[in-house]
């Protein structure tokens, strides 16, 4: 999110995110735990929440999609992670757009 910011530093007030992330029920709580506190200690330094906490929303990126999407991740990962025949790539499309499909299922109107 840098729209904006002219590359200053946001403080937590002025991040939408901050206050009103819903929390994440299961096996990701944790990871948005240690995200949001990574975002707090981030928000008093020089470089932006993102620069310094991109692994944490990267792994609660996956953990979220894995955890509603299991079965068509899982599609993606096995059919997408190397070139393959015409056929494989034909597959993988098909993969990308499945979890796209389950994705949009979970998202709020």
């Amino acid at each position: 999110m840098t729209g904006g910011s002219g590359g200053r530093r946001r403080d937590r007030e002025s991040d939408p995110d901050a206050s009103t992330a819903l929390p994440v029920p299961g096996p990701c709580a944790s990871t948005q735990r240690a995200l949001a506190e990574c975002r707090r200690r981030a928000a008093r330094g020089p470089l932006q929440p993102e620069v310094l906490c991109w692994h944490l929303n990267r792994a609660l990126a996956e953990c979220v999609v894995t955890a509603c999407c299991p079965d068509e991740i899982e599609a993606v990962r096995t059919l997408c992670g190397s070139a393959g025949t015409e056929l494989k790539r034909t597959q993988c499309q098909r993969a990308r757009i499945d979890l796209s499909i389950c994705l949009e299922a979970h998202q709020e109107p």
